[in-house]
């Protein structure tokens, strides 16, 4: 079924994306994968291409196009690559908006035209090792002193926390005030006091560097508090959404793929003198894998067509977060058992995604929240 959604420009982004993928990563990607991060210099070869900040002003260098279906064409494009790039998503869709939302004209022009070349890389840091999904256990502490800030914390899980130069901590700034007590302070590279853990040695998604941080006596500027004080907790639940539907986006785009790879496995690859996908259960097992995915596709686009209306909730995003990550883990572990002993060899596809897609299900808000979210919303 023809895809409504895109016009031709978005058709355009696309080819652009493909040849980067194809020029500055598809050589890399070995070495990228077994130092476990990608080289600086993809942020900024993906900078010239223009596939940062394309959402962000163009004064800053930035395209000053609010179109989240932009967003869309690369998250779809690198996740069905399937192999070591640069974290674009996460530079587009989750720290971008709050720099072209919240930050003020003084910290957009210091921070932008950087950030839009790929120099500056950035990051958010929420999690922390006793508080996940519970935001409200966050223990990082930020204490005023004269005009600045003294920070004091340590947070984990934090995607490219070891690349990062600007990172947008969450941080407890007014202990008695609940969930209006948290405020959003930009830490930046060589601050002292800032220092980098572990690079995490991860399950899968070994290429994207993911670190503990750690937060000691940080003099924060005043002039690096993002948005209102006060209003941390709120900025996060507003960019959510948006984050949240990236994440389906990348968890149907990356099961067709591997669905797609499957179909021409099981037509080439023959037992007992047929082809095994003519066999009626695995038949059966594809043609369903097929229709699930075209609905979840379907939904997708919905939510893309609400989001460009400004019109996605909270709710419409967890549902597209929740069925989209869980129908990718269960396409995939079907994709390798359909591969037989092939699908456990790292030299074929499947078997990567295999552990690349697991972390879908969990990061961003795992399928439990999302339906705690769905079930409050029905009242229950």
């Amino acid at each position: 079924m023809k895809r409504l959604i895109f016009d031709e420009e978005h058709e355009q982004l696309r080819a652009t994306a493909r040849q980067f993928l194809e020029k500055e990563c598809a050589p890399y990607a070995e070495k990228w994968d077994a130092e476990r991060i990608v080289d600086r210099d993809a942020y900024v070869a993906a900078g010239k291409y223009g596939l940062i900040g394309f959402n962000l002003p163009e004064k800053f260098g930035g395209g000053g196009v609010d179109d989240f279906r932009f967003n869309a064409v690369i998250v779809e494009e690198f996740t069905r690559y399937g192999l070591p790039s640069p974290g674009l998503s996460l530079q587009n869709d989750i720290v971008g908006p709050y720099f072209a939302n919240l930050a003020n004209s003084e910290q957009q022009a210091r921070w932008l035209p950087g950030y839009i070349t790929g120099e500056l890389i950035g990051a958010v840091a929420m999690t922390e090792p006793g508080a996940g999904s519970d935001l409200a256990g966050i223990k990082t502490t930020a204490v005023r002193d004269g005009d600045d800030w003294i920070l004091n914390g340590a947070k984990t899980f934090i995607s490219a926390g070891i690349n990062s130069d600007l990172v947008v901590v969450v941080a407890r700034t007014d202990p008695d005030a609940g969930h209006k007590g948290f405020s959003l302070l930009v830490v930046e590279r060589g601050m002292e006091g800032f220092t980098r853990g572990r690079k995490l040695d991860k399950m899968g998604q070994h290429f994207a560097d993911t670190a503990e941080l750690n937060f000691e006596n940080v003099r924060v500027p005043g002039a690096n508090l993002l948005g209102e004080e006060g209003k941390g907790f709120y900025h996060l639940m507003t960019n959510l959404p948006s984050e949240r539907l990236s994440i389906a986006i990348a968890a149907v785009a990356g099961a067709r793929s591997t669905f797609d790879d499957t179909l021409t496995y099981v037509k080439d690859r023959k037992a007992f003198g047929q082809p095994i996908g003519s066999f009626q259960h695995n038949k059966f097992l594809m043609a369903e894998m097929d229709t699930e995915l075209e609905i979840a596709e379907a939904y997708v686009d919905r939510c893309l067509q609400a989001i460009v209306d400004g019109e996605l909730t909270a709710v419409e995003a967890s549902k597209a977060k929740w069925w989209c990550t869980e129908l990718g883990k269960r396409v995939v572990d079907h994709c390798v058992q359909l591969h037989g002993g092939y699908g456990y060899m790292n030299e074929y596809k499947v078997a990567r995604d295999y552990v690349d897609v697991r972390i879908q299900t969990i990061y961003g808000g795992t399928t439990e929240i999302m339906k705690e979210i769905i079930g409050k919303n029905l009242g229950l």
